[in-house]
């Protein structure tokens, strides 16, 4: 009886020691519960005996310096930053980093003072979706490894309601501020950005950007279609044409004679055209433009197309403007802050460019723009200025513009479109740029 208890408890002991285990599936796991679970087992491993805990010490690559040189400057050893270059190297042309290319290493220093700091980690983006990462494992080896997001491509949709401004509501909805500024130009060649626009009012705008799986803005493309108080506006680009612009739903080019003011935003017209109190010598004197208050900094653009005659300083004008347009027409703009990017005598320009910026320059009370309009060498009411419709689509052009209005309508109405795409084809995809700002 003993030995056949013996027996039968080393059957059940062998049965449960031997049973075949039962495999389970292990969910795939995503990026971000990969980041997540790195960047866990980073902290946990901590530094390495002898050294103290790994500070985190950002870099940017200098002008004429090397990756290496860059990395001595963490505080490591020249033979290190070499094995690093190395590691990186096999994945990446290191003679491609140019001055500007920023990184993040960790770096831990020997206790006591003594030896020389090391590299315990670095992470480096190489492309707009995809980075490097290098780690030193438990046995003091250099591992890397390079991760690529997926990047989806989306035609967004932004609909809402203005609630201070169009610029920061529709930025609630993912639109950069170069989609931003491109809206407010389309929407000011019909629309005083400045008195026209309330809280409340309803604006849809659409426009390409690509995304990471993290939800990163990556790259952006243009706008597509703008709408603000029953205004709305198509890109298109007629055959031979040698830029894209914007028509309204009948095919009508948005383009006029003139805008209906300079600024796309502006608190109130503080002065108009015509005699007045000076509010510095406090005589009635002829006031020979329109005063718009604003923010200091604020854009300023041209209303139509023309030629820079002027960009100087003028007595009591402070820092002023002069353009010449068609018809026999000129804009002046006084007391500003600055001019904008490459604007001088002779440059030309293009309607709705941004040419100068508001400011409070010369005789002047408070940041403003003072604004003029010239026609025959006499100043007229900038007011009184009427614009014409531009042209309007016929033909091909005509029958191009309805199917891709038509494709646009479409993705308003089913709010959006999505596809996946390479991070690889990310910067390469057409009408895309890296996303500013």
């Amino acid at each position: 009886m003993l030995t056949a208890t013996a027996a039968l408890s080393v059957a059940l002991l062998a049965g449960r020691v031997y049973q075949p285990a039962q495999a389970q599936e292990v969910p795939e796991l995503t990026q971000q519960q990969v980041d997540a679970l790195e960047a866990r087992a980073f902290a946990a491993a901590g530094a390495p005996a002898g050294l103290t805990a790994p500070e985190n010490v950002a870099v940017q690559i200098r002008k004429g310096e090397t990756f290496e040189q860059a990395m001595v400057r963490t505080g490591i050893g020249a033979a290190e930053a070499h094995a690093v270059a190395a590691t990186i190297s096999n994945a990446f042309d290191l003679n491609a980093m140019g001055a500007g290319l920023k990184f993040e290493t960790a770096i831990s220093k020997p206790r006591g003072g003594m030896g020389q700091p090391r590299l315990i980690g670095l992470t480096m983006r190489t492309g707009p979706a995809s980075q490097l990462t290098v780690s030193r494992s438990f046995d003091g080896a250099l591992r890397l490894r390079a991760l690529d997001e997926k990047v989806t491509h989306e035609t967004v949709v932004a609909r809402g309601t203005i609630d201070r401004s169009l610029a920061s509501s529709a930025g609630a909805f993912g639109a950069t501020s170069a989609i931003i500024r491109r809206a407010t130009q389309v929407l000011a060649g019909k629309l005083d950005m400045g008195r026209d626009v309330r809280s409340a009012d309803q604006f849809t705008l659409v426009f390409d950007r690509s995304v990471t799986e993290q939800g990163r803005t990556v790259a952006t493309g243009d706008l597509l279609y703008a709408e603000l108080k029953g205004q709305a506006f198509y890109r298109f680009k007629p055959a031979g044409a040698r830029e894209f612009a914007y028509f309204d739903a009948a095919g009508r080019n948005l383009r006029t004679t003139a805008m209906r003011a300079p600024l796309s935003s502006f608190r109130r017209v503080s002065s108009g055209f015509g005699v007045r109190v000076h509010p510095l010598s406090g005589y009635r004197k002829m006031h020979q433009g329109m005063d718009y208050a604003a923010v200091t900094g604020t854009p300023v653009v041209s209303p139509a197309d023309g030629v820079v005659v002027e960009a100087r300083r003028w007595g009591g004008y402070g820092n002023w403007l002069r353009i010449r347009h068609a018809n026999g027409l000129e804009t002046g703009y006084g007391h500003l802050s600055r001019y904008g990017s490459g604007i001088r005598a002779g440059q030309r320009v293009t309607q709705g460019q941004v040419v100068a910026f508001v400011g409070s320059t010369g005789a002047s009370t408070g940041p403003h723009l003072h604004y003029e309009i010239w026609r025959g060498g006499q100043r007229i009411n900038p007011a009184g200025i009427r614009t014409s419709e531009g042209t309007v689509l016929a033909g091909a052009d005509l029958n191009a513009f309805r199917a891709e209005k038509a494709r646009i309508d479409r993705i308003i109405a089913s709010g959006g479109e999505k596809r996946q795409i390479g991070a690889a084809q990310v910067a390469s995809a057409e009408g895309l740029r890296p996303a500013q700002g």
